[in-house]
């Protein structure tokens, strides 16, 4: 009779683990851990499901996945720009999400056939010395920064990743040629370069420029600590190029063999306390139709940024190659 509890005792065991096996899911995440680990952990904890979680960079993930092919273990791809999606997507590697996710993000901000949707936006903007020039006083178009009022007192950061993103989706939105004419146009006009973004930040609040072209969220850390960081920033005109808001979004792998727990995470980036966190912990912007508690009073709301953003298909935003061909060709890089 002993055995037999025994046995009894370690097949119940076997039968647990297997429900907690099942209840497990395989995350390729470009976002950075240290962004995303705290909202993982608030789903593992609301829906007691495991999340497995490879990080690394997006492009980097996103090849990883194009090797792997029938035989990934991942079940989700959550990357850091609309590109790789793009890419993944046009290999035919994701599969149809179910219409009631996608139709909770605007179409500027979802794959048009319903194969990824977007989790958050990063927007780019025109970020200026307030201690230097007035806010009415800062260009309309990006493209108005070739003036040569502006020599000099412009920076950018051509070697990271939301810059080249951002030539990208001038090369899809107003072409090849006027693309490569601004970009010589910049070059010709002295525009500063720095590695990435903070240090455009700092530049600008130490008076060595007047002008930047950062994402969003970079002053708004700087304003958390210091609201009288002498550094504000605006968009262009509606529809401008210089306005791109692109986004940080997440398709279901065919490969996946945990579709419950895998559509359940999407949903859940979707819901308002998800959104939130993106907007109040992380300042980028909630992109969803569902109301937001307490939206960070810094972003502008979602109406406002729709209308904003230039038209153009974010999963066209693949064609990274072509970018940095286009500015090593101008000598940028």
């Amino acid at each position: 009779m002993k055995s037999i509890a025994i046995i009894i005792s370690l097949l119940t065991v076997a039968a647990t683990c297997g429900a907690v096996d099942a209840k497990e899911l395989t995350l390729y995440s470009g976002r950075s851990k240290s962004l995303v680990e705290p909202i993982i952990k608030q789903f593992e904890n609301e829906t007691q499901i495991k999340v497995k979680v490879r990080y690394g960079g997006t492009a980097e993930l996103a090849v990883a996945l194009l090797e792997e092919g029938e035989n990934s273990p991942a079940d989700l791809f959550w990357a850091q720009d609309a590109g790789a999606l793009g890419a993944i997507s046009k290999r035919g590697l994701f599969q149809p999400l179910p219409g009631t996710i996608p139709s909770e993000v605007p179409e500027k901000f979802r794959d048009s056939e319903g194969m990824w949707v977007a989790t958050s936006g990063r927007a780019r903007v025109i970020a200026y010395s307030s201690d230097q020039i007035r806010a009415e006083d800062v260009p309309d178009s990006v493209f108005d920064l070739t003036d040569s009022k502006w020599q000099g007192q412009v920076g950018w950061a051509p070697q990271n990743a939301s810059f080249q993103a951002f030539v990208t989706a001038m090369r899809v939105g107003v072409g090849e040629e006027k693309t490569e004419e601004w970009l010589r146009g910049m070059k010709a006009n002295d525009t500063k370069s720095y590695a990435k973004n903070t240090p455009i930040i700092k530049a600008l609040a130490a008076g060595e420029i007047e002008l930047g072209l950062p994402n969003h969220y970079y002053l708004l850390r700087f304003k958390k600590t210091d609201s009288e960081f002498p550094v504000d920033q605006v968009f262009f005109k509606s529809g401008d190029a210089g306005n791109l808001v692109n986004v940080a979004g997440i398709g279901h792998l065919k490969t996946s063999r945990n579709s419950e727990e895998a559509l359940t995470l999407i949903q859940f980036l979707l819901s308002a306390q998800a959104q939130e966190y993106f907007a109040s912990d992380v300042f980028e912007y909630p992109i969803t139709t569902t109301a937001v508690p307490h939206p960070n009073p810094k972003l502008v709301p979602l109406a406002e940024l729709l209308e904003r953003t230039p038209t153009i298909n974010l999963g066209d935003l693949d064609d990274l190659d072509g970018t940095l061909k286009l500015l090593r060709k101008v000598g940028i890089l």
